[in-house]
């Protein structure tokens, strides 16, 4: 029998390489897309010793014609979008940009999908940030969506657009709800990657001040390569649905701040200060995920502690400032 043929469009980043090592290990041929595979820094798959076992493809999300190409060209039996702008923050500086690079991606893929081979499996995506916050109950598959940045406005238009393709066209298509999920390959503008690197440059000896924005701000942190089995699981069910994937506990940006300097014998207090220029325009107050239902349907937990999160990204940082390589300790 041949191998699953897996499209992974958005390759470049942090669940890229993750979901890259889960296919492989599975024995998929992989194949995935970035805007120019020939300049971008595949820094995650090359981190994990993958690059050289996926193909890659140079594929803009919101031009149709080259999307096309490389679908009809290989084939998938599985396509991955996890391309767009992924910054919250950023989407309100950027919000056009932000909302074509997630909605047209997304509705470019559901129509080559429709036109060309609907037996093509499509995973979408979606984001906590969807709901809003509007609700100190963690949030279930059936609680309202109230987005509240541009980037969460752009990730419920394209999860209501896969939902339309798949009652509209039978597709088998789904979203995956993630809240937040780190990694050392997590990109350095987001918070967490930012707190670890300052913690390792102030354990080896940086007299510097970490700035931070609210920090009482409650986030569902869980750990990358756990949520990208989550993915894979979604698309193996005879039937396609719709997954919050998250802990279902939640904590404070101070608590992961704690956490991260606690790993270098610091205290968080002595190195980091409040900066009211970095609050978001509209903010999240709490942000929490029920994941039950994926529990009951694929067995799927998330499975490690805010505390080990935060260890093993500075642990990270600390081999990345002694120009190390990562290991598998620090990576998985």
């Amino acid at each position: 029998m041949a191998a699953p043929v897996a499209l992974i469009v958005g390759i470049s980043g942090q669940d890229g390489a993750y979901l890259t090592r889960l296919l492989l290990g599975r024995r998929y041929t992989v194949h995935g897309t970035s805007r120019d595979a020939e300049m971008v820094s595949f820094a995650g798959l090359e981190a994990l010793g993958l690059k050289d076992r996926v193909t890659l493809h140079s594929v803009a999300p919101t031009d149709m014609r080259s999307l096309w190409q490389v679908i009809d060209s290989i084939r998938p039996n599985e396509i991955y979008n996890l391309s767009g702008q992924s910054s919250v923050g950023l989407s309100f500086q950027q919000p056009l940009e932000t909302f074509e690079s997630i909605v047209k991606a997304t509705l470019n893929i559901l129509e080559t999908i429709r036109a060309l081979d609907r037996s093509i499996r499509f995973y979408n995506a979606a984001s906590g940030e969807c709901f809003g916050g509007g609700s100190d109950a963690s949030a279930h598959e059936g609680a309202p969506f109230r987005p509240r940045s541009p980037y969460g406005v752009a990730k419920s238009a394209a999860y209501w657009a896969v939902a339309n393709y798949r009652e509209s066209y039978g597709l088998h298509a789904c979203s995956g709800v993630l809240f937040n999920h780190e990694s050392p390959l997590r990109a350095p503008r987001f918070v967490t990657r930012k707190i670890a690197a300052a913690v390792a440059r102030i354990a080896n000896g940086s007299n510097e001040t970490l700035t931070l924005g609210d920090v009482s701000v409650r986030r569902d942190w869980g750990w990358a390569p756990e949520y990208v089995e989550a993915m894979w699981a979604m698309l193996q069910l005879p039937e396609p649905e719709d997954f919050v994937i998250a802990t279902g506990r939640d904590h404070s940006l101070e608590d992961f701040a704690d956490a991260a300097f606690r790993a270098a014998g610091l205290n968080w207090r002595d190195h980091a200060r409040v900066d009211k220029a970095l609050f978001r325009p509209s903010e999240i107050r709490l942000s929490s995920g029920d994941a039950s239902r994926a529990a009951s349907s694929f067995g799927w937990r998330a499975r490690m502690p805010l505390a080990e999160i935060a260890a093993k990204m500075v642990s990270a940082e600390l081999c990345r400032h002694r120009g190390q390589a990562l290991t598998e300790a620090e990576l998985l």
